[in-house]
Order: structure tokens, then sequence, then C-alpha cells
């Protein structure tokens, strides 16, 4: 097991080409009267020459070149076959992805869920054309044409990778074993001050899916579609959950330290930090996907509306979701594969049953992070829905 760089550095802080291109196209998402327009921006008809360079923004991991670990490289091979020559930024947080593409100077960015649509809908990515990226074909059917990446039913990126959002636990102090997130919310008083809990804007949807769950009358359909009403619901279940907090965390090392010392004995956490707790034997954590579901996370490949090298950036997307490099990239970075073919090349023969690469049923469960908008997006048509904004402001006051 690698020593994880951080998959998001520092908590989310407050706030073409000339190749031949299709028509700008438009979409626009209608339902129960709501229309909301997608900017016009063009689409790749047809692969041309690589333009020799490729200038991306990505999560530290995704764009490995040896410099952390010489045995492990993807990009100077990529450079050898296509000619492009790859420029990475590391981005630390969704909303500094963000800021970083609307500067018009990148080609693609791997955006989570909590950034996508911002980017959609913010004209700053453009629709991908899948029939020019092979590997495409079998990236697991769960994360096509979804609501974090695609809209009206066109994508508008390439699935990368995918994990849950889990419950850890040492089970020597925690007991009986917790199967509810009633056990960080509800019933969180017998760890008082020494429960953990992502630190970002976008955990209000775990406090949102627990309430969908367990208090119906609130009317929440999608974690991530939540009125005034309903945020302010999610808000009070959070403070209340914040007295009981010991820290929020977001890099990887600060929940790893703090289980191993004892100081967090529950809390949120991603199946690869269980097992690098486990690998240092200092104490036995178990995790679970609690009754209620969980949230988590699917990272997309997105082309920018400015691309300089949308040849290359093509290229990379179907490079990138090979068999070999998504399983070298899975393995490296810690969550399952988007390619379903990844599995059989990947050195750890247990790893996709690890991570329930191919478990369509334990996807199902999932909740992956979608950017909340004022256009609801459960698919209900309502534009009564709060905005990420919101969200960013709601966690300042959790936090206090």
């Amino acid at each position: 097991m690698r020593k994880i760089t951080t998959r998001w550095g520092l908590a989310a802080a407050a706030v073409v080409a000339a190749t031949v291109l299709l028509a700008g196209c438009s979409t626009a998402t209608t339902t129960g009267g709501t229309t909301q327009a997608v900017p016009k921006v063009p689409m790749l008809k047809k692969l041309g020459a690589g333009e020799g360079q490729l200038n991306l923004i990505a999560w530290a991991g995704y764009a490995e070149d040896g410099t952390n670990d010489k045995t492990v490289d993807w990009v100077h091979p990529f450079e050898q076959q296509t000619g492009c020559q790859v420029h990475t930024t590391i981005g630390n947080t969704s909303d500094e992805m963000v800021q970083l593409m609307r500067s018009g100077q990148y080609d693609g960015v791997s955006a989570s869920g909590d950034a996508t649509l911002r980017l959609v809908y913010g004209g700053d990515v453009a629709p991908v054309n899948t029939s020019l990226v092979p590997n495409y074909a079998t990236i697991s059917d769960f994360l096509k044409k979804k609501s974090w990446n695609s809209v009206g039913g066109q994508m508008y990126g390439i699935p990368h990778g995918w994990g849950a959002n889990l419950l850890m636990y040492n089970p020597s102090v925690v007991s009986p074993a917790p199967t509810s997130w009633s056990a960080v919310f509800d019933k969180s008083g017998p760890y008082a001050g020494k429960v953990t809990a992502y630190d970002s804007p976008i955990y209000i949807a775990d406090a949102a899916l627990y309430l969908m769950k367990t208090q119906p009358s609130l009317g929440i359909k999608d974690p991530y579609a939540l009125t005034s009403k309903q945020l302010a619901a999610a808000v009070t279940l959070l403070k209340a959950q914040s007295k009981n907090v010991g820290e929020y965390w977001s890099d990887y090392t600060k929940e790893v330290q703090a289980f191993e010392s004892g100081t967090t004995v529950i809390g949120t956490t991603w199946q690869v930090i269980a097992n690098l707790v486990q690998s240092d034997a200092k104490v036995k954590v178990d995790t679970v996907l609690p009754s209620e579901g969980a949230t988590g996370w699917s990272d997309t490949w997105m082309v920018s509306a400015k691309a300089k090298h949308p040849n290359c950036m093509y290229e990379w997307m179907n490079w990138i979701t090979s068999p070999k490099v998504n399983a070298q990239v899975a393995e490296w970075f810690g969550e399952a594969p988007a390619q379903t073919l990844a599995c059989d090349q990947t050195s750890d023969k247990n790893f996709c049953t690890t991570y329930h690469a191919l478990d369509a049923s334990y996807a199902a469960q999932i909740h992956y992070w979608t950017t909340p908008q004022k256009d609801c997006v459960d698919g209900s048509g309502k534009s009564d829905c709060t905005t990420y904004t919101q969200w960013v402001n709601a966690w300042q006051q959790i936090k206090g």
C-alpha cells in the first residue's frame, strides 16, 4: 500500500482549437417548467493530429510521471506514444480547480462532482464526443450519463475513478459495531471529542442523506437538492454534531494519525485510509457502508471550452481510462477504477473486490457528489433549491 498524497489537500475554502468542431451545441434541461441553459460550447467532431502539448489540472496522484516514485509513471509512456508533452498543475480543492479552469490556460481537469456542474453551467468545459474515446465503451455503466457528469443525456467528461465515504471506527472502543450514521450524529455523545468529519461544505450532504432516511417528513429526495428549510435542518444536525467532533479532516494524514493515537475513534473515511491505518498495525479499525447508504465521489476528466490542445486531451482521456493505466492509477491513488477491464490488470488481484469496483448494487447505495444548484439536481424540475454558495456560507456557520 502506497503512502498516498492528499486527495483534497486542504479543506474547500469558501469561497478554440484549430480542429474540426461540431456546430456549437446548447443544451437546456426542462422539467416541470424550469429551464436552465448550458452555454453553447463546440464539441470535437473527429480526432485530428496531436498538438504536441497538454496542460492539465489534476488531483495529486492522477498524473504521475515518476517524480514521486520512479516506478510509478504513466505520463512518460503517454508522451512517447502520442507526442503530447504533459504539464500538470495540482489542484488542492475543487474550488481551486474551478478557478484555474476559468483562466482558460488549461486543456482539461480531473473534476469531482462538487465542481463538475459549476464548470458545465459556467461554460468552462465542452461536451465530450465519447465516440472519440474508444475506452469509454467499457467504462462501468453506473458511472455514465449521471447528474454530475452529463446534462440532457450529453456527457461532459469521461469517468475516471470512484469511491464511497465510509464510516470507520475502532472496534475496541466503539461497541456495538455501528450500522448507521446515527453513530456520528444522534448517538455520538459517548464518543464526544473523538468523532471526526470531513472538512468541506459538501459534507452537508452526509447530514442530508441521514435526514432523508430518518426524517422523511422533511421531504428530502436527494442530499444535493435541498430547499432552504431542508438545508437548515442539516445545519442544525451538523451544529449539534460539531460539539462532539474533535477534529475535522481533509488531509488523510490527519485522520490516520488521529486513529492511531486514539484521539479519534469514529468518523467518515475512505477505504484507502482504512487500509493505511491497518497496514501500520498500530490500531485495528473496521469500516462499514451504513444502512442509510453513503455519499461518495466519481471523478471525471473534462475538456476545457478553451482548450488549445483538444486532440491531446482526447488522447489523454482514452489513455488514462485504458485498462492497464486505469488499474495503475486506481491502485496508486486508492479508489475503484472506472474501467471494467482494469480489474484484470491490477497487481493486487483482490483490489477490485476490496473497492467493490464491479459491484453495481454497492455503487447504487452511493450518492455521488453533485454541485448543489438553484435548479434542483433531483430531476424534479423545481428551482427552489439552495446553491453551493449557500452551502459554503452554511459550513462557515457550522464550524463557527
